[in-house]
């Protein structure tokens, strides 16, 4: 069964007359998804204005199944269903309201309204001077989060998108994340060490995989109780963080330089996961001086 998000997209190249720049698809689908309670898609601000991962990989997917043919600018529809008549009412009344008001803008027009009228996407823009006059680029600056704040984060990606994941670092002005996943592989879309450095790549974060912090696959799978956790974290207490103070002692440097670093791994709540006790075994470092931040 496609996933619903896919109809979306496929709707949307149909109501466009087939085909699109992949700028323009990107544009639009975001334009989309400010009508949209629940939305199909997140966006990063990338290197040329708001971008999904999910979305390009989706295309991806769907062009293996010969939905959609990829160019060297273009995506064009080549299944011959017609999706818009399978969408949501409210999808449908969306579709048709970017049609009425973007139907023959270029990809030069789009980005150019996206910059101006949601300029927290244009903060990473290569090309902003292209299109933005002197105030609107100051208005755009104005909407980057900064702090010159020195600060140890941790953050969970469970129940994110990888692009509310990356927005929440941004957000938080992060400057180096640090994996300290044993094992940097995930079955979620976005969190493979690969695919999670690319993202930090694009919008300015440095990564950096530290496994020895991480805890065996092995010793995680009887959890069923808060009570299971805890003692896993004895157990990681009295080994792992023992013998790993160099790596804690590089993450400690990492702020110094950096002024921002947040570590990560997979569980939502900071009680079920290890970054909790290396956050704190960093903090008990006698150079540790700053703020610890869970996210």
């Amino acid at each position: 069964m496609m996933y619903y998000r896919r109809k979306i997209v496929l709707a949307l190249l149909e109501a466009f007359g087939g085909e699109l720049e992949k700028l323009q698809l990107q544009k639009l689908l975001m334009l989309f998804t400010t009508y949209q309670r629940n939305k199909s898609y997140h966006f990063v601000p990338y290197k040329f204005g708001c971008f999904s991962f999910q979305a390009n990989a989706d295309l991806s997917t769907m062009k293996k199944y010969a939905q959609v043919e990829e160019g060297e600018r273009t995506w064009k529809k080549t299944d011959p269903t017609a999706y818009w008549s399978t969408l949501k009412p409210e999808d449908r009344k969306a579709i048709a309201r970017l049609k009425t008001k973007f139907q023959g803008h270029s990809s030069e027009e789009l980005i150019r309204y996206t910059y101006v009228n949601f300029p927290y996407f244009a903060i990473n823009s290569t090309v902003a001077d292209r299109y933005l006059n002197a105030l609107e680029k100051s208005i755009v600056a104005s909407t980057k989060p900064t702090s010159n704040k020195k600060a140890l984060f941790t953050i969970g990606y469970e129940g994110l998108s990888l692009e509310e994941y990356i927005n929440k670092l941004l957000a938080a002005d992060v400057k180096v994340l640090c994996d300290v996943r044993k094992n940097s592989y995930s079955m979620k879309y976005g969190f493979n060490k690969s695919q999670l450095q690319m993202a930090c790549d694009g919008v300015g974060i440095r990564f950096i995989h530290i496994p020895e912090v991480g805890i065996v696959s092995d010793k995680r799978r009887e959890l069923h109780s808060q009570r299971d956790y805890d003692i896993l974290f004895e157990d990681y207490k009295q080994t792992v963080l023992t013998q790993t103070l160099s790596q804690q002692e590089e993450i400690l440097n990492l702020i110094k330089t950096y002024d921002r670093v947040a570590i990560t791994c997979f569980e939502a709540n900071i009680c079920q996961c290890h970054r909790k006790h290396l956050a704190e075994a960093i903090c008990q470092l006698p150079e540790f001086e700053y703020e610890l931040l869970h996210l």
